[in-house]
């Protein structure tokens, strides 16, 4: 399944359309020398810059003279969309590195041509667009008013492989540069290197196709939408030279692209002198039912959980009691920074689109410890959208061997069934801070984890949070998640700890409650995502086929199911290997690149084939 836009270019052509060769070596000799750091992580280039920036200086705003305690640097969310970059209101003189930047441009058409119209128009048009691939195809599993979506996804293309950087400038309101400028280095796609400024790398394009009459076929569809992303995030530990403080004098940030030197993005940005609230964002989960006088609760036990959203400074985010509706946060009416799900106008998919811009805010239970595993039973949207229910109950002992309940907020059938009510009437019900986990009367005793995650957007930062408690029920004896895999952070380092990636939760114990597969999103297990997101990364520092890398022993990787095996291996290469040997039936049809199938892609297909897996190391 492969295609190209531009048949002539070969597969390894650079972008020698990106601008004036000069411009670009200057650019280079200017990242070269501003982004070296020296022995104590100080900029080299530091003092010339820095002289360079005092010449320019005129008499600037003293009503923007920072705060005292501005000095930590706070993590900076720079998006463009289209060639027009998002407004940013910052706190006046505050330090900031780049965390995350997203850049997309997009262009409707009304036939299938692929993502080639972005080669045209746009501002990624003239990039390097030679050796584009459709890597991969999906459907979106839910229906909309116009039909099934399908998303295909394309890889490959020049600009999308090479290294390049970006600068980052500020500016007053004429244009002038006033400081040193931020250089930073987005890598290539091949290996991620000791100079990479984020974790997270991943340049592509997607072609959406619209009025699907089916989930699997698009004849006939006339509606496309294609679309080019940039996305760098989990900046990596950053040296001083990475640091921009904002000067009073700043009116907006200039974007520069190595690939596309001569025509920088400008995002505009309004200082704050004393905003609401603080930077930063810190979860409290507290249980409101008291334990019985041994610290203890009984299996059967309703028990009522209240969280608190803070800023970095302690401050509440919400009155206690209450949470935003979620046409407050929509709407911007809720100014604290609190998210809800986003997904209904910013679609995301796994590995290829914006996750981190999901922003779910949700709250799981998952016990006992001792018997934490994947939860392989299918949550369908009829147990989101049930008026007569607001937790959802997504494993039990009998089914599945443990026990574990979620919630989201707004609760399910308000935020879900209010996407699928046109008058969204569910989108201003009230949002209790309170919610009730009834344990089993067959509660396992032991140790069982509560936890809360969500995302905080404000004044530029977009960070994720997570907290997660224990408490005992049917036993004071504290007990443990038997993991099989690990340790991550031997690679996931250097900004990409679990502790600031994906949720900010270090814990994986507390995982597999909300990361269960959804009728609308079969990829939702953990097992799932993390084959899937290494097994098409370039940036994976390891030999696929060593599964020990990961697992612990063998057993782990003994239970064999399409989920299993799809979410890593290729569907059509595993199909031919499989060829002449197992029955088409044993199969079924591959149709979804995340599982290979539908909900029997969770069941176990044999115990007696793939008892080892070759080069596995285990």
């Amino acid at each position: 399944m492969r295609e190209t836009n531009a048949p002539s270019a070969t597969k390894y052509e650079t972008t020698h359309r990106v601008g004036s060769f000069g411009v670009g070596f200057l650019l280079v000799a200017l990242a070269t020398l501003v982004s070296a750091c020296g022995p104590q992580g100080e900029p080299e280039a530091a003092s010339a810059m820095s002289a360079h920036s005092q010449a320019l200086q005129d008499d600037g705003d003293d009503s923007l003279t920072p705060p005292p305690g501005n000095t930590s640097a706070v993590a900076l969310a720079l998006a463009v969309e289209n060639g027009s970059g998002a407004p940013l209101r910052l706190r006046a003189g505050q330090a900031f590195y780049v965390n995350t930047l997203d850049i997309r441009s997009s262009m409707n058409a009304t036939s299938d041509e692929g993502v080639s119209g972005l080669d045209r128009t746009g501002d990624f048009s003239g990039l390097g667009w030679g050796g584009i691939n459709l890597a991969e195809q999906a459907f979106e599993l839910l229906a909309g008013p116009d039909g099934y979506h399908r998303r295909r996804f394309y890889r490959d293309a020049a600009w999308m492989r090479v290294p390049s950087f970006f600068l980052v400038e500020q500016v007053d309101g004429n244009g002038n540069i006033l400081a040193a400028p931020v250089v930073l280095n987005a890598g290539s796609d091949d290996k991620r290197r000791d100079d990479d400024d984020f974790f997270v790398r991943r340049f592509r394009a997607i072609q959406w196709t619209y009025g699907c009459p089916t989930v699997t076929d698009c004849t006939g569809s006339t509606s496309f939408m294609e679309e080019a992303l940039v996305e760098l995030r989990n900046a990596r530990t950053p040296c001083k030279s990475k640091i921009l403080t904002l000067d009073p004098r700043t009116k907006a940030l200039r974007l520069r692209w190595s690939l596309r030197p001569v025509a920088p993005y400008t995002i505009p940005v309004e200082q704050v002198a004393q905003p609401a609230y603080a930077y930063g964002f810190n979860i409290d989960v507290n249980p409101v039912t008291a334990p019985q006088a041994d610290g203890t609760y009984a299996p059967g036990t309703a028990i009522q959980f209240q969280l608190t959203l803070k800023d970095g400074a302690g401050n509440r985010l919400h009155p206690q009691g209450s949470l935003p509706t979620y046409n407050e946060v929509i709407s911007g009416q809720s100014t604290s920074g609190i998210e809800y799900y986003n997904a209904f106008f910013d679609p995301t998919a796994t590995y290829y689109r914006r996750k981190h811009r999901e922003r779910m805010l949700m709250t799981q239970i998952i016990g006992p410890a001792q018997l934490i595993k994947p939860i392989r039973s299918v949550i369908d949207m009829d147990a989101f959208v049930d008026p007569n229910t607001e937790v959802q109950t997504v494993a039990t002992f009998e089914r599945d061997g443990v026990f574990s309940q979620f919630q989201t907020f707004p609760k399910g059938n308000d935020l879900f069934g209010g996407a699928f009510d046109p008058a969204h009437a569910g989108w201003d019900a009230p949002v209790s801070d309170k919610w009730t986990y009834q344990l089993p009367a067959n509660a396992v005793p032991g140790t069982y984890l509560v936890t809360v995650k969500g995302r905080r957007v404000y004044m530029g930062e977009d960070i994720p949070a997570s907290k997660t408690i224990e408490i005992q029920v049917g036993t004071a004896q504290h007990t443990l998640a038997p993991l099989t895999t690990g340790p991550c952070n031997s690679c996931h380092s250097q900004g990409g700890e679990l502790a600031n990636v994906l949720h900010a939760n270090d814990n994986r114990a507390a995982c597999a409650g909300c990361h269960t597969p959804l009728g609308f999103e079969l990829e939702g297990p953990i097992f799932v995502r993390v084959h899937f997101i290494h097994s098409r990364s370039n940036r994976f520092g390891a030999d696929l086929a060593q599964c020990s890398k990961c697992h612990l022993n063998n057993e782990s990787i003994q239970r064999t199911s399409k989920a299993a095996c799809f979410s890593c291996h290729k569907a059509d290469d595993t199909k031919k290997k499989h060829n002449g040997k197992v029955p088409p039936s044993m199969f079924g049809d591959l149709t979804n690149m995340y599982v290979g199938g539908g909900r029997e892609s969770f069941q176990q297909c044999t115990s007696t084939c793939h008892t080892t897996h070759p080069k596995s190391g285990l």
